[in-house]
């Protein structure tokens, strides 16, 4: 623009100039309508000088209140715009009221009201005022239909959160009508599911998240969902064989979801073939857990599992887990030395564990010897419960 006017005003200068310095500075000569008009060439530059000049102020007087408006509109932006900010600082440092109050003054003139309101209505919620959080997502829903999703989405992650679990479960539902591959609304199904154990429907959305979920917590879901459904087969052989059948072929050698499997087929009454599923399991990788159920199974002849654990005991004579199930087996075959050896050598240990005590405890009974039962069950409360900072009481000798 300034540069426009130095052009204009070097013309003009020119114009002035010539009029003054060349000898014969031109002559125009204009007739039109009968009106004729004479006038030299700088005269008639100066004159279009002039009108350009004129055309261009009434164009930008004309446009003056536009761009006043244009103006205007900028510097109440600039303000929405440091409200929101504002609001937003206020909502990070748990200033909720005042952070709601900032981000929908003036929430027209803002660049982003969508999001305005998605953060009211979580700030709504952090006051636990549900119902205000509820009218802030449906202004947001008439500020912008096409955004339905993503808003039915906050409405279902906020209710989740508030624990109105069959609600969010609703609002869920509504999202993958309108959007069946919304992985983010599957996650959070899939959250309400384990939550409730609803593992029939949390199994059908497992593979729908393994694109929304990282390796470890897909696995860990899984397990979840397979255990579940485990435990819920009931005492039908064949329901337990169905369920795992459906388990992932990565997740069979998991040993929680294997106890669990040993644990329905128990109940089931098919110790042998928990045995079975535990002696496997053990020959491919040895877990604790597994080798103290071994010791708890009851069927016909503990003997024949007697056997297979003092065969254990040869490769492992110190692993006081082993030593404890030995022991259990020896008191179910009614071999009482025996079992006394391999639970005082369970809890003569480095690693001894209250279960021993009180099998040893137990046994010591039978043997109609209480005092050393009663040391025994001592030892074995000593051991579960944590050190107590209380003083202890001074027991007065009898």
């Amino acid at each position: 623009m300034k540069f426009g006017i130095l052009i204009i005003v070097c013309l003009a200068l020119g114009a002035l100039a010539a009029n003054y310095l060349v000898a014969d500075n031109g002559y125009v000569l204009i007739n039109f309508a009968g009106y004729t008009v004479e006038m030299s060439a700088p005269v008639m530059l100066l004159l279009l000088i002039f009108c350009y000049i004129a055309v261009r102020l009434t164009v930008r007087i004309w446009q003056a209140p536009a761009q006043l408006g244009e103006v205007a509109a900028k510097a109440r932006a600039k303000r929405a715009n440091r409200r929101i900010t504002q609001g937003y600082i206020e909502l990070a440092e748990g200033n909720f009221a005042k952070g709601e109050k900032l981000l929908t003054k003036g929430i027209r003139s803002s660049e982003t009201p969508l999001l305005n309101y998605l953060a009211a209505a979580r700030a709504a919620q952090a006051q636990g005022d549900t119902e205000r959080r509820d009218n802030w997502l449906q202004m947001a829903q008439d500020q912008d239909p096409e955004a339905s999703s993503a808003i039915l989405l906050t409405q279902a992650e906020l209710q989740l959160r508030n624990d109105e679990t069959a609600a969010a479960r609703s609002t869920l539902e509504r999202v993958i009508d309108r959007s069946p591959r919304s992985g983010e609304a599957f996650r959070l199904l899939a959250e309400i599911c384990l939550k409730g154990g609803d593992w029939q429907t949390l199994e059908s959305l497992l593979p729908k998240l393994r694109k929304r979920l990282g390796k470890q917590q897909l696995r860990d879901w899984s397990v979840k969902c397979y255990q579940g459904l485990l435990a819920d087969a009931g005492r039908s052989k064949a329901d337990i064989e169905n369920v795992w059948k459906r388990v992932p072929r990565n997740l069979r050698e998991d040993h929680e979801l294997v106890l669990i499997r040993i644990e329905a087929t128990t109940l089931a009454g098919e110790h042998l073939d928990a045995e079975e599923l535990i002696r496997k399991a053990l020959n491919q990788q040895w877990d604790s857990a597994l080798v103290k159920r071994y010791g708890q199974l009851h069927t016909a002849e503990p003997q024949v599992l007697l056997k297979r654990a003092e065969k254990w005991l040869k490769e492992r004579p110190d692993d006081p887990d082993l030593l404890l199930a030995a022991g259990r087996l020896c008191i179910r075959s009614q071999l009482w030395g025996k079992a006394r050896s391999y639970l005082e050598a369970s809890i003569g240990g480095l690693r001894p564990v209250p279960e021993a005590y009180n099998e040893l405890g137990q046994l010591m009974l039978k043997l109609k010897e209480p005092d050393k039962a009663s040391a025994a069950f001592r030892k074995g409360l000593e051991l579960s419960w944590q050190p107590s900072s209380l003083p202890r009481l001074k027991v007065d000798a009898q």
